[in-house]
């Protein structure tokens, strides 16, 4: 098995699309209300959902992550792109070599910055 894709229905997901188009660039994909963008291998896609309304109460409950070689600096990248940040880049105690940063969309979903995990 693959996981290729996560998709995050809002309400507004124009407001997402605008959003994460600052920080990602020009979406590969704009149809039918969903666009899509590449990161890496897999893809992450904002879209209308019926059962989706205003804001995400629990921002913690599912967080999508970006793995980045260098969080620092794309952390700094997404900030100045005016990327909503809920954590700076801190080392968790359990990994000191590895680094996370954690951010907010408009609806308040969480997705990270992830140093590349070492299997």
């Amino acid at each position: 098995m693959n996981l290729n894709s996560i998709l995050i229905g809002s309400a507004d997901p124009q407001r997402l699309m605008d959003y994460y188009t600052k920080l990602f660039g020009t979406p590969g994909w704009n149809e039918g209300g969903y666009s899509g963008w590449q990161i890496g291998t897999g893809f992450v896609t904002v879209g209308p959902h019926d059962q989706v309304k205003g804001s995400n109460t629990q921002p913690g409950r599912l967080i999508w992550n970006v793995e980045s070689a260098d969080v620092k600096g794309d952390f700094e990248r997404l900030k100045a792109a005016g990327a909503t940040v809920v954590r700076e880049p801190y080392q968790p105690g359990e990994a000191p070599e590895a680094w996370i940063a954690t951010f907010s969309d408009p609806d308040d979903n969480y997705f990270q910055l992830l140093s590349p995990m070492m299997m």
